[in-house]
């Protein structure tokens, strides 16, 4: 079973900081991991080919540096790697880096299962998985918290809704995204970290897959940022004394003054 992994190099979230004049985030300087969902990703992905055989491929778009985040798979089980990376790609909202990738995959070639986490903790879209699909014109299921029974025909998995789950079954080749609860992501073994840092990482940029240079990065855009901040400190808020009728009485009336309710 060909299995195909997207991951994605975030910013540290306890270290961002936001450029005033640009509306973009600050990543000189800020420590970048692995977007924390895609550990789930990657796990499930070499689980699935631990049980049924095949080969999970890794791929991220992003700067030189988000390497890192493909070796760090390597080191867990993957067995291939591909980083998509060009100054034509900078600016890309969901959309143009949906249509990247899905290029990118396109060029990987044939496979069964594309897998992603739910969403990067950097933008909180859930958009770049389900607009692969879209791309593509394969079936997807998001919020994957379980796999239930998976062929080279089709797929039966539970996926999470505000209510509880749903089960639902789909053919193959499909797109998942996964939640935290689907698996607990292993660490690495020594001889996984050695193979990770003697492997080569093959570099893709805009010549090398088949692209609409206008469906890339900003000028692919549809979307952008009119403004972006950090939100003020939360003040200590109030406190209110005295017998517990007072208090309530006290309470209601601060939360009429606040225009809170009426």
């Amino acid at each position: 079973m060909n299995i195909i992994v997207c991951v994605k190099q975030v910013p540290d979230t306890t270290e961002v900081r936001i450029d005033p004049k640009t509306n973009t985030l600050i990543r000189e300087g800020v420590a970048s991991i692995l977007n924390p969902f895609d550990a789930y990703a990657i796990e499930e992905g070499i689980r699935i080919k631990e049980k049924h055989g095949g080969k999970v491929t890794v791929i991220t778009m992003g700067p030189p540096q988000a390497e890192k985040v493909l070796r760090d798979a390597i080191a867990v089980g993957a067995d291939e790697m591909v980083l998509i990376s060009d100054r034509a790609f900078a600016g890309s909202d969901t959309l143009a880096t949906s249509y990247t990738l899905t290029q990118a995959i396109r060029k990987i070639g044939a496979f069964d299962l594309i897998l992603c986490g739910k969403q990067a903790i950097d933008g909180d879209t859930a958009q770049v998985g389900p607009g692969i699909a879209a791309h593509l014109d394969i079936p997807q299921i998001a919020f994957v918290r379980s796999i239930r029974e998976l062929s080279p025909q089709k797929i039966v998995a539970e996926r999470m809704t505000e209510e509880g789950y749903e089960v639902v079954e789909s053919t193959v080749p499909v797109l998942i995204t996964v939640v935290k609860g689907i698996n607990e992501p292993r660490m690495p073994s020594l001889r996984g970290l050695m193979q990770s840092k003697k492997a080569h990482v093959p570099v893709w940029g805009a010549n090398d897959i088949e692209v609409d240079p206008k469906r890339l990065g900003l000028d692919g855009s549809p979307t952008w940022v009119d403004k972006i901040f950090s939100p003020p400190p939360r003040s200590g808020g109030k406190r209110f004394e005295g017998e517990p009728d007072q208090i309530v009485n006290a309470f209601i009336q601060a939360v009429r003054e606040d225009h809170l309710f009426v």
